[in-house]
Protein backbone atom coordinates (compact mmCIF):
# COMPACT_ATOMS: atom_id res chain seq x y z
CA UNK A 1 0.00 0.00 0.00
CA UNK A 2 1.33 3.36 -1.11
CA UNK A 3 2.34 6.13 2.15
CA UNK A 4 0.49 8.42 0.14
CA UNK A 5 -2.85 6.75 0.75
CA UNK A 6 -2.09 7.16 4.28
CA UNK A 7 -0.63 10.86 4.58
CA UNK A 8 -0.75 10.06 9.12
CA UNK A 9 2.22 8.07 8.57
CA UNK A 10 4.36 10.87 7.50
CA UNK A 11 4.55 12.58 11.02
CA UNK A 12 5.11 9.36 12.57
CA UNK A 13 8.09 8.67 10.65
CA UNK A 14 9.60 11.86 10.86
CA UNK A 15 9.20 12.01 14.67
CA UNK A 16 11.05 8.37 14.78
CA UNK A 17 13.98 9.91 12.71
CA UNK A 18 14.35 12.66 14.79
CA UNK A 19 14.70 10.70 17.94
CA UNK A 20 17.22 8.29 15.65
CA UNK A 21 19.27 11.59 14.90
CA UNK A 22 18.88 12.74 18.55
CA UNK A 23 20.53 8.88 19.43
CA UNK A 24 23.14 9.03 16.94
CA UNK A 25 24.05 12.53 18.16
CA UNK A 26 24.16 11.67 21.65
CA UNK A 27 26.33 8.25 20.98
CA UNK A 28 29.14 10.46 19.31
CA UNK A 29 29.56 12.94 21.62
CA UNK A 30 32.43 12.71 24.65
CA UNK A 31 32.49 9.72 27.01
CA UNK A 32 31.31 11.98 29.82
CA UNK A 33 27.93 12.64 28.36
CA UNK A 34 27.01 9.16 28.79
CA UNK A 35 28.87 7.73 31.19
CA UNK A 36 27.54 7.18 34.40
CA UNK A 37 28.32 9.25 37.85
CA UNK A 38 30.50 6.34 39.35
CA UNK A 39 31.78 5.46 36.11
CA UNK A 40 35.65 6.65 35.29
CA UNK A 41 38.57 6.28 32.39
CA UNK A 42 41.61 4.37 33.34
CA UNK A 43 44.53 3.98 31.36
CA UNK A 44 45.84 0.58 31.48
CA UNK A 45 49.41 -0.02 30.46
CA UNK A 46 50.81 -3.41 29.58
CA UNK A 47 53.75 -4.70 28.34
CA UNK A 48 53.89 -0.72 27.25
CA UNK A 49 50.98 -0.91 25.41
CA UNK A 50 47.95 1.70 26.45
CA UNK A 51 44.60 1.06 26.61
CA UNK A 52 41.71 3.47 27.87
CA UNK A 53 39.16 1.90 29.87
CA UNK A 54 35.38 2.74 30.75
CA UNK A 55 35.28 1.35 34.38
CA UNK A 56 32.76 1.51 37.37
CA UNK A 57 34.78 -0.71 39.20
CA UNK A 58 36.02 0.78 42.38
CA UNK A 59 39.00 -0.47 43.14
CA UNK A 60 42.07 -1.67 41.17
CA UNK A 61 41.46 -5.45 42.11
CA UNK A 62 37.94 -5.22 40.89
CA UNK A 63 39.07 -4.14 37.44
CA UNK A 64 41.74 -6.47 36.93
CA UNK A 65 39.15 -9.33 37.89
CA UNK A 66 36.74 -8.34 34.90
CA UNK A 67 39.50 -7.98 32.79
CA UNK A 68 41.24 -10.89 30.42
CA UNK A 69 44.46 -10.26 31.51
CA UNK A 70 45.83 -13.99 31.58
CA UNK A 71 47.94 -12.94 34.82
CA UNK A 72 50.74 -16.05 36.20
CA UNK A 73 51.31 -15.56 39.86
CA UNK A 74 54.70 -13.85 38.98
CA UNK A 75 52.92 -10.99 37.50
CA UNK A 76 52.71 -7.58 38.96
CA UNK A 77 49.79 -4.83 39.05
CA UNK A 78 50.94 -1.68 40.44
CA UNK A 79 49.50 0.26 42.40
CA UNK A 80 47.77 -2.48 45.00
CA UNK A 81 44.26 -4.10 44.77
CA UNK A 82 42.93 -2.41 47.27
CA UNK A 83 43.43 0.96 45.68
CA UNK A 84 40.45 2.82 45.09
CA UNK A 85 39.85 4.49 41.49
CA UNK A 86 37.74 7.67 42.40
CA UNK A 87 39.36 9.81 39.50
CA UNK A 88 39.77 10.07 36.02
CA UNK A 89 42.75 9.15 33.73
CA UNK A 90 43.68 6.51 36.70
CA UNK A 91 47.27 5.15 35.87
CA UNK A 92 47.58 0.79 36.08
CA UNK A 93 50.57 -0.69 35.25
CA UNK A 94 50.69 -4.02 34.65
CA UNK A 95 54.49 -5.66 35.12
CA UNK A 96 55.16 -9.37 33.09
CA UNK A 97 57.05 -11.71 34.36
CA UNK A 98 60.40 -12.29 32.74
CA UNK A 99 63.05 -14.52 33.53
CA UNK A 100 66.34 -13.13 35.57
CA UNK A 101 69.87 -14.79 36.08
CA UNK A 102 71.07 -14.30 39.65
CA UNK A 103 74.63 -14.84 39.30
CA UNK A 104 76.18 -15.23 43.30
CA UNK A 105 80.20 -16.11 42.95
CA UNK A 106 79.43 -17.53 40.16
CA UNK A 107 76.68 -20.09 40.89
CA UNK A 108 73.65 -19.42 38.76
CA UNK A 109 69.75 -19.16 39.25
CA UNK A 110 67.02 -18.08 37.30
CA UNK A 111 63.66 -16.42 38.86
CA UNK A 112 60.30 -15.99 36.76
CA UNK A 113 59.93 -12.73 38.29
CA UNK A 114 58.02 -8.86 37.56
CA UNK A 115 60.20 -7.10 40.92
CA UNK A 116 62.12 -4.32 39.81
CA UNK A 117 64.19 -4.59 43.34
CA UNK A 118 67.13 -6.67 42.61
CA UNK A 119 67.21 -7.80 45.89
CA UNK A 120 63.49 -8.99 46.16
CA UNK A 121 64.56 -10.88 42.38
CA UNK A 122 67.21 -12.73 43.89
CA UNK A 123 65.05 -13.68 46.90
CA UNK A 124 62.50 -14.88 44.38
CA UNK A 125 65.06 -17.22 43.13
CA UNK A 126 65.92 -18.87 46.56
CA UNK A 127 69.35 -16.54 46.95
CA UNK A 128 69.49 -14.99 50.71
CA UNK A 129 71.20 -11.31 50.44
CA UNK A 130 72.42 -10.13 53.39
CA UNK A 131 72.09 -6.30 54.27
CA UNK A 132 75.76 -5.57 53.58
CA UNK A 133 75.54 -7.31 50.35
CA UNK A 134 75.59 -5.42 47.19
CA UNK A 135 72.63 -6.39 44.29
CA UNK A 136 72.61 -4.87 41.55
CA UNK A 137 70.59 -5.81 37.49
CA UNK A 138 73.20 -5.66 34.91
CA UNK A 139 72.93 -6.89 30.98
CA UNK A 140 73.82 -10.52 30.70
CA UNK A 141 77.29 -11.56 28.93
CA UNK A 142 79.10 -13.89 27.29
CA UNK A 143 81.21 -14.12 30.63
CA UNK A 144 78.36 -15.35 32.54
CA UNK A 145 76.84 -17.10 29.73
CA UNK A 146 73.99 -15.59 30.19
CA UNK A 147 71.39 -14.07 28.21
CA UNK A 148 68.93 -11.31 29.24
CA UNK A 149 68.85 -10.07 32.40
CA UNK A 150 70.77 -10.57 35.45
CA UNK A 151 71.27 -9.82 38.86
CA UNK A 152 74.66 -9.88 40.12
CA UNK A 153 75.37 -10.56 43.76
CA UNK A 154 78.38 -8.75 45.38
CA UNK A 155 78.96 -10.34 48.63
CA UNK A 156 80.15 -8.98 52.16
CA UNK A 157 83.05 -10.72 53.93
CA UNK A 158 81.65 -12.47 57.21
CA UNK A 159 83.70 -12.69 60.28
CA UNK A 160 82.98 -13.31 64.15
CA UNK A 161 83.27 -10.36 66.08
CA UNK A 162 84.26 -10.76 69.92
CA UNK A 163 82.47 -8.05 71.44
CA UNK A 164 83.10 -7.96 75.49
CA UNK A 165 82.93 -11.80 75.71
CA UNK A 166 79.87 -12.05 73.01
CA UNK A 167 80.92 -13.66 69.92
CA UNK A 168 79.10 -11.93 67.19
CA UNK A 169 78.79 -13.32 63.55
CA UNK A 170 78.58 -9.90 61.08
CA UNK A 171 79.32 -9.01 57.36
CA UNK A 172 81.93 -6.45 56.33
CA UNK A 173 82.77 -4.35 53.49
CA UNK A 174 85.71 -2.94 55.26
CA UNK A 175 89.19 -4.30 54.15
CA UNK A 176 91.27 -3.27 57.20
CA UNK A 177 90.35 -3.78 60.98
CA UNK A 178 90.48 -0.65 61.60
CA UNK A 179 88.12 0.07 58.92
CA UNK A 180 85.56 -2.35 60.64
CA UNK A 181 85.74 -0.66 63.91
CA UNK A 182 84.70 2.97 61.91
CA UNK A 183 81.93 1.21 59.67
CA UNK A 184 80.45 -0.58 62.73
CA UNK A 185 80.74 2.65 65.17
CA UNK A 186 82.80 0.35 67.62
CA UNK A 187 84.89 3.23 69.59
CA UNK A 188 87.44 1.94 71.73
CA UNK A 189 88.67 3.39 74.77
CA UNK A 190 91.65 3.38 77.21
CA UNK A 191 90.76 0.24 78.84
CA UNK A 192 89.79 -1.29 75.78
CA UNK A 193 92.13 -4.35 73.86
CA UNK A 194 91.63 -4.95 70.52
CA UNK A 195 93.36 -7.89 68.70
CA UNK A 196 94.26 -8.12 66.19
CA UNK A 197 95.58 -4.60 65.16
CA UNK A 198 94.03 -2.07 62.98
CA UNK A 199 96.00 -2.32 60.12
CA UNK A 200 95.32 -6.53 59.85
CA UNK A 201 93.39 -7.31 56.38
CA UNK A 202 89.97 -8.35 56.96
CA UNK A 203 89.62 -11.55 55.74
CA UNK A 204 86.42 -14.30 55.64
CA UNK A 205 85.86 -15.94 59.10
CA UNK A 206 88.70 -13.96 60.67
CA UNK A 207 88.15 -13.39 64.51
CA UNK A 208 88.34 -9.66 65.57
CA UNK A 209 88.36 -9.46 69.30
CA UNK A 210 87.67 -6.57 71.75
CA UNK A 211 87.89 -6.94 75.38
CA UNK A 212 87.58 -4.62 78.76
CA UNK A 213 89.80 -4.90 81.35
CA UNK A 214 88.58 -4.36 85.18
CA UNK A 215 85.17 -3.00 84.76
CA UNK A 216 82.12 -5.35 84.14
CA UNK A 217 80.06 -5.15 80.75
CA UNK A 218 77.27 -7.28 79.02
CA UNK A 219 76.26 -6.99 75.48
CA UNK A 220 72.64 -7.34 74.29
CA UNK A 221 71.35 -7.59 70.62
CA UNK A 222 68.26 -5.34 69.68
CA UNK A 223 66.57 -4.52 66.89
CA UNK A 224 66.84 -1.54 64.11
CA UNK A 225 63.92 -0.38 62.67
CA UNK A 226 63.74 0.01 59.04
CA UNK A 227 63.39 3.40 57.74
CA UNK A 228 60.82 4.01 54.24
CA UNK A 229 62.46 5.84 51.40
CA UNK A 230 60.28 7.38 48.80
CA UNK A 231 60.50 7.43 44.93
CA UNK A 232 58.93 9.05 42.62
CA UNK A 233 57.46 7.11 39.86
CA UNK A 234 56.34 9.12 36.48
CA UNK A 235 54.08 6.06 35.94
CA UNK A 236 51.81 6.02 38.69
CA UNK A 237 49.03 8.83 39.42
CA UNK A 238 48.87 11.22 41.92
CA UNK A 239 48.43 9.46 45.24
CA UNK A 240 48.51 6.17 43.88
CA UNK A 241 52.08 4.00 45.47
CA UNK A 242 53.66 0.74 45.27
CA UNK A 243 55.48 -1.33 47.82
CA UNK A 244 58.56 -1.80 45.63
CA UNK A 245 60.88 -3.86 48.53
CA UNK A 246 59.68 -4.37 51.87
CA UNK A 247 61.63 -3.01 55.12
CA UNK A 248 63.75 -5.68 56.98
CA UNK A 249 64.73 -4.60 60.51
CA UNK A 250 68.77 -4.78 61.34
CA UNK A 251 70.09 -5.80 64.49
CA UNK A 252 72.57 -4.22 66.68
CA UNK A 253 74.66 -5.48 69.69
CA UNK A 254 74.84 -2.54 72.79
CA UNK A 255 76.91 -2.91 75.41
CA UNK A 256 76.35 -2.45 78.87
CA UNK A 257 78.65 -1.30 81.73
CA UNK A 258 76.65 -2.42 84.89
CA UNK A 259 78.14 -1.21 88.81
CA UNK A 260 76.86 -3.77 91.29
CA UNK A 261 76.81 -3.00 95.15
CA UNK A 262 75.58 -6.09 97.57
CA UNK A 263 75.15 -8.16 94.25
CA UNK A 264 72.35 -5.57 93.44
CA UNK A 265 72.97 -3.61 90.05
CA UNK A 266 72.83 0.16 91.13
CA UNK A 267 74.24 1.66 87.55
CA UNK A 268 73.70 0.49 84.07
CA UNK A 269 75.15 2.57 81.07
CA UNK A 270 75.48 1.91 77.37
CA UNK A 271 78.74 2.64 76.40
CA UNK A 272 78.62 0.71 73.28
CA UNK A 273 76.50 0.35 70.09
CA UNK A 274 77.66 -1.87 67.16
CA UNK A 275 75.58 -2.29 64.25
CA UNK A 276 75.75 -6.31 63.28
CA UNK A 277 73.02 -5.83 60.28
CA UNK A 278 71.90 -2.73 58.36
CA UNK A 279 67.91 -2.41 58.33
CA UNK A 280 66.99 -2.65 54.65
CA UNK A 281 65.02 -0.08 53.89
CA UNK A 282 61.49 0.01 52.72
CA UNK A 283 60.99 1.11 49.13
CA UNK A 284 57.39 2.87 48.07
CA UNK A 285 57.07 4.05 44.48
CA UNK A 286 55.03 7.13 44.78
CA UNK A 287 52.52 8.49 41.72
CA UNK A 288 52.97 11.91 40.45
CA UNK A 289 51.07 11.89 37.18
CA UNK A 290 48.47 14.32 37.60
CA UNK A 291 45.19 14.63 35.67
CA UNK A 292 42.47 17.25 36.55
CA UNK A 293 39.10 17.18 35.23
CA UNK A 294 38.39 20.30 32.71
CA UNK A 295 35.03 21.32 35.08
CA UNK A 296 37.24 20.50 38.20
CA UNK A 297 39.69 23.14 36.86
CA UNK A 298 37.47 25.63 36.00
CA UNK A 299 35.89 25.99 39.37
CA UNK A 300 39.58 25.61 41.51
CA UNK A 301 40.20 28.97 39.08
CA UNK A 302 36.87 30.45 40.37
CA UNK A 303 37.45 29.69 43.83
CA UNK A 304 40.99 31.69 43.57
CA UNK A 305 43.53 28.07 44.12
CA UNK A 306 46.44 28.64 42.40
CA UNK A 307 47.12 26.07 38.82
CA UNK A 308 49.98 24.85 41.05
CA UNK A 309 47.81 23.50 43.55
CA UNK A 310 45.19 21.44 41.28
CA UNK A 311 46.40 18.43 41.22
CA UNK A 312 46.10 17.61 45.08
CA UNK A 313 43.06 19.59 45.62
CA UNK A 314 41.33 17.05 43.15
CA UNK A 315 42.79 14.48 44.42
CA UNK A 316 41.51 15.11 47.80
CA UNK A 317 37.81 16.34 46.73
CA UNK A 318 37.99 13.44 45.04
CA UNK A 319 38.57 11.00 47.60
CA UNK A 320 36.62 12.74 49.91
CA UNK A 321 33.32 13.65 48.29
CA UNK A 322 33.79 12.73 44.57
CA UNK A 323 33.08 16.14 43.22
CA UNK A 324 29.06 16.30 45.43
CA UNK A 325 28.73 19.31 46.99
CA UNK A 326 25.80 17.79 48.40
CA UNK A 327 27.59 14.71 49.75
CA UNK A 328 27.29 13.90 53.39
CA UNK A 329 28.70 10.69 55.56
CA UNK A 330 27.47 9.29 58.74
CA UNK A 331 28.95 11.82 61.20
CA UNK A 332 27.37 14.21 59.60
CA UNK A 333 30.58 15.70 57.15
CA UNK A 334 29.13 17.67 54.61
CA UNK A 335 30.22 19.20 51.04
CA UNK A 336 33.10 19.10 48.81
CA UNK A 337 35.68 18.75 51.49
CA UNK A 338 33.69 17.44 54.13
CA UNK A 339 33.14 20.20 56.64
CA UNK A 340 32.17 19.05 59.78
CA UNK A 341 29.65 20.73 60.71
CA UNK A 342 28.55 21.57 56.89
CA UNK A 343 27.73 25.37 58.47
CA UNK A 344 31.17 26.11 58.71
CA UNK A 345 31.17 27.06 55.15
CA UNK A 346 29.09 29.95 55.56
CA UNK A 347 32.35 31.56 55.88
CA UNK A 348 32.73 31.63 52.53
CA UNK A 349 29.26 32.40 51.20
CA UNK A 350 25.25 31.92 52.22
CA UNK A 351 25.06 29.80 49.26
CA UNK A 352 27.48 27.17 50.82
CA UNK A 353 25.22 23.93 51.21
CA UNK A 354 24.89 23.46 46.91
CA UNK A 355 27.65 26.32 45.34
CA UNK A 356 30.57 24.50 44.20
CA UNK A 357 32.38 27.63 43.97
CA UNK A 358 31.97 28.94 47.62
CA UNK A 359 32.61 25.18 49.01
CA UNK A 360 36.64 25.36 47.22
CA UNK A 361 36.73 28.69 48.76
CA UNK A 362 36.20 27.22 52.32
CA UNK A 363 38.00 24.35 51.42
CA UNK A 364 41.38 26.79 50.14
CA UNK A 365 41.30 28.65 53.40
CA UNK A 366 41.14 25.57 55.95
CA UNK A 367 43.62 23.79 53.81
CA UNK A 368 45.88 27.07 53.93
CA UNK A 369 45.17 27.79 57.82
CA UNK A 370 45.06 24.16 59.08
CA UNK A 371 48.30 22.60 57.24
CA UNK A 372 50.06 25.32 55.48
CA UNK A 373 48.61 24.90 51.81
CA UNK A 374 47.28 22.34 49.49
CA UNK A 375 50.35 20.30 49.24
CA UNK A 376 50.88 20.11 52.96
CA UNK A 377 47.03 18.86 53.12
CA UNK A 378 47.66 16.42 50.65
CA UNK A 379 50.84 14.83 52.50
CA UNK A 380 49.15 15.04 55.65
CA UNK A 381 46.02 13.28 54.20
CA UNK A 382 48.10 10.90 52.66
CA UNK A 383 50.07 9.86 55.87
CA UNK A 384 47.25 9.95 58.28
CA UNK A 385 45.19 7.09 57.49
CA UNK A 386 43.14 9.04 54.31
CA UNK A 387 42.24 11.58 56.77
Amino acid sequence: MHIYKRPYLMPIMGLLLGVAIVIGVTALKSDAGLRPSDSHVVFLFDGGKRQTLDTQAHTVGELVKRLPLNLIPQDVVEPSADTTIVQDNFRINVYRARPVTVVDNGVKSVAITAQKSPRVVAQEAGVSVFPEDNAAFAQGNIKNNTLGEEVVIDRATPITFGLYGTDITLRTRSHTVGDLLKEKQVKLTKDDTLTPSVDTPITPGMQVTVVRNGIQVTTVEEQIAPSTQYVDDPSLSLGATAVRQAGVPGRKAVTYQTVTENGAVTSKTAVQQTVIADAVPQIIARGVVVYVNGDHTSMMAAAGISAGDYGYADYIVSHESGWRTTAMNASGAYGLCQALPGSKMASAGGDWGSNPITQLRWCAGYARDRFGGWWAAYNYWTIHANW
